[in-house]
């Protein structure tokens, strides 16, 4: 597994029982081998971690670029399994090193919104459906709460407050029937984020919320928008 992530996630899981109330249902729904796509809905620093340490499996996260800058930081978060993604839309390292870990049956996490949302969903991003629908990996959802009293910086490292982490069932991204990815990525994209959103309090579910009434506007990268699909199943 790796010295860096098993003593990073022993360390946070004894942060996590010493000063924090943490408790982790649907642990029975994790595959324990194969391919898997865990998305999450991301209100704090500390989502990424608190994810190591409530799934038994190691995940690898899309993380963002700029804290890849500095090299001893780049090393160790390389260590924890985690690799850059660009916000710019222009580069698909990302993509392409996540199907890599897929397809040799690893386990990769995803935030879909992109950025931390601390008080509900936020719209999200198209990167987790076109690696689902690219992939044909199952897709686990996971809704978090609580972790929005942690906040961002050293807070991680005293971690208070009541964290409850759901894990739904594992699902696959719907049939293709056209072969266009942005076309079947957006449709997938909202199936996901509905996934995560059910498995949060109403309060959390923001722009998907059954009773949101709002358009959501999906962007990609334009290189995308032509792209056809083979469907991977």
């Amino acid at each position: 597994m790796g010295i860096v992530y098993a003593t990073s996630n022993l360390l946070l899981k004894s942060l996590l029982r010493i000063f924090g109330d943490w408790e982790v249902n649907g642990k029975e729904n994790v595959p324990r081998k194969g391919a898997l796509i865990i998305v999450a809905n991301h209100i704090s620093d500390i989502d990424a971690g608190i994810l190591n340490a409530s799934i038994p499996r190691r995940i690898e996260f899309m993380a963002k670029a700029d804290l890849f800058q500095k090299p001893i930081m780049s090393q160790f978060f390389r260590a924890y399994g985690a690799f850059p993604i660009s916000e710019s839309g222009r580069e698909f390292y990302s993509i392409n090193h996540s199907l890599h870990i897929l397809n040799r049956s690893g386990a990769i996490g995803i935030f879909p919104e992109g950025a931390k949302n601390p008080t509900a969903l936020g719209q999200a991003m198209l990167g987790s459906a076109m690696i689902a629908l690219m992939s044909g990996a199952p897709i686990l959802p996971v809704g978090i709460t609580g972790t929005e009293s942690v906040g961002n910086g050293i807070r991680i490292c005293y971690p208070k407050g009541i964290f409850r982490i759901t894990i739904g069932k594992p699902f696959s991204a719907p049939v293709v029937r056209d072969k266009r990815l942005r076309k079947n990525a957006e449709t997938t994209t909202d199936i996901i984020m509905k996934q995560i959103a059910a498995l949060l309090p109403e309060r959390y579910r923001g722009v998907y919320h059954n009773a949101w009434k709002g358009n959501r506007s999906y962007t990609s990268p334009p290189e995308w928008s032509n792209v056809k699909l083979n469907n991977p199943n």
